[in-house]
């Protein structure tokens, strides 16, 4: 292992954004449970049941794209709902209108509560890349370079690979690899010298698809051994555990 833990040979390092650099993960958590509540409710009405945003989240909408965590988790309860069209306003129920309804809910929680970075990541990232190696951040959310810029930390990514990219290219998201596979292309790295760290289950399947060189699954919800069920070569609690592993 190298001093970043990492094995020989690793080129590139492939960030997600919610959970792994930002403390996002929790407001996203939030903001689909009181999108889905509320759509439950009025759809259920006594028989409702809510989103939980523990399992609910890990199972069906960490780390998807938008579009597809409300249809997975809608799927979950029997639900389908027409698409809809991107531009649907936020109180249409379409998969479109939902997903709208989320980000509305989202953007206004980061802007009342504010965004951090993880002190621990943001070390790393800095290690990894004095070392040498070239980084970027691959996220499903469209917001991602606006996070990026409200915590300070753009520049320490070489290419950045979000939902309005992913959109743009066509690239499927996870637990499909496209959008890890782009990352590593537009640094001119094979997938067998990349890393991905992660801290969602459709990340690790992600990973795992895309024969990545080592996938670091990052713990911050007690759910280590589902990461590793999922794919992950380690599992860590904080990024900052890689260098202090090997000080």
């Amino acid at each position: 292992m190298t001093k970043t833990g990492l094995p020989e040979g690793i080129r590139a390092c492939l960030f997600d954004l919610d959970g792994v650099l930002t403390k996002t993960a929790l407001v996203h958590a939030a903001a689909w449970k009181e999108t889905f509540d509320d759509f439950l409710r009025r759809r259920d009405g006594a028989d409702f049941r809510p989103f939980d945003k523990v399992a609910d989240y890990d199972e069906y909408v960490d780390g998807r794209p938008r579009a597809d965590g409300v249809r997975t988790f809608l799927a979950s309860r029997g639900i389908e709902l027409p698409e809809g069209t991107p531009d649907d306003p936020p109180d249409r129920d379409t998969v479109n209108g939902v997903g709208n309804r989320k980000n509305v809910i989202l953007l206004e929680k980061i802007r009342t509560d504010g965004v951090e970075a993880y002190e621990g990541s943001v070390r790393y990232v800095h290690a990894v890349r004095a070392a040498g190696l070239r980084t970027a951040v691959v996220s499903s959310s469209a917001n991602c370079r606006d996070v990026l810029v409200a915590v300070g930390i753009e520049d320490l990514f070489d290419v950045r690979i979000d939902g309005i990219v992913a959109a743009e290219r066509k690239l499927p998201g996870k637990p499909h690899p496209d959008t890890f596979l782009e990352a590593a292309r537009d640094l001119g790295v094979e997938a067998a010298a990349a890393v991905v760290y992660e801290d969602a289950l459709a990340g690790m399947d992600a990973g795992r698809a895309g024969r990545f060189g080592y996938v670091v699954g990052v713990d911050r919800v007690g759910q280590a051994d589902a990461l590793r069920e999922h794919g992950a070569d380690i599992v860590v609690q904080d990024l900052a555990e890689l260098l202090e592993d090997h000080a």
